[in-house]
């Protein structure tokens, strides 16, 4: 990382409440052909069970750790005495968070915003947001519109077309999370069936995105964490089940 720090954009892609057994199935279907042509999906778990404690651990260098035995060292990582994830790889910053540690190392940083904890409409919803240097947001990125991901997308573009220094990205996209029935002709309901017609969707526009970003960049797309669709008998997540707290990782390199 201490390569790419510096002379690669940082693009974070946080897939909303994507399960790690949803993405592996359909990457073996073929089902998501942009994703699959740049990486294998990495079993990982998440570092929190719901949208808000997992984005806080990820911006303070915390990714989803690899699901084998350790130790893992971290990709990125606040500089403090005795860590046991910090190797001579990792790229470390005297910052409290890595929004604020590229931004020391000269980088623009940007937020593009799905869910609610990324609204600035309330005082919680303003915590992440206010991390980065320019936060973006309105009710077309949201849970409820079946087109946020077009929307986010198009503002990505804008937002990578008038950078002028190493821009960090993160976009949080929505299109996984509850409710996602209408990606489904003829649904009623949220179920694991529905879960992947929206990964599907979403996978549709991600090479429009990728497409849009800046060469080089290193790009990294995740599950924040999973959920549940009856499993156990439970319905959601912030719950420690298997489902919640595995989820899928990838990185790789625009060059």
């Amino acid at each position: 990382m201490n390569e790419i720090i510096g002379s690669h954009d940082v693009v974070l892609v946080t897939l909303d409440t994507l399960r790690y057994d949803v993405a592996v199935a359909l990457a073996a279907a073929g089902r998501t052909p942009e994703l699959a042509r740049r990486f294998t999906w990495e079993k990982r778990h998440a570092p929190g069970s719901f949208t808000y404690a997992s984005h806080l651990a990820m911006l303070g260098g915390f990714l989803p750790t690899p699901a084998a035995p350790g130790p893992h060292p971290r990709e990125f990582a606040a500089a403090f005495p005795g860590s046991a994830t910090t190797s001579p790889s990792t790229w470390t910053y005297d910052a409290p968070d890595l929004p604020s540690g590229l931004r020391a190392a000269g980088y623009r940083t940007a937020c593009v915003g799905g869910v609610g904890f990324f609204n600035g409409l309330t005082a919680l919803g303003s915590v992440i947001p206010s991390m980065f240097d320019e936060a973006h947001w309105e009710p077309g990125f949201g849970v409820t519109a079946p087109a946020g991901i077009d929307a986010q997308v198009a503002r990505v573009g804008e937002i990578v077309a008038k950078a002028d220094r190493p821009l960090f990205l993160l976009l949080n996209v929505a299109t996984l999370h509850q409710p996602n029935h209408f990606y489904l002709e003829g649904a009623s309901g949220d179920t694991l069936e529905t879960h992947a017609a929206a990964l599907e969707y979403a996978d549709a526009r991600l090479g429009e995105l990728f497409a849009a970003l800046r060469r080089p960049s290193y790009v990294i797309v995740c599950s924040d964490h999973g959920t549940a669709y009856g499993e156990d008998g439970h319905v959601g997540h912030r719950i420690g089940h298997e489902a919640v707290w595995t989820v899928p990782y990838g990185e790789f390199v625009i060059e």
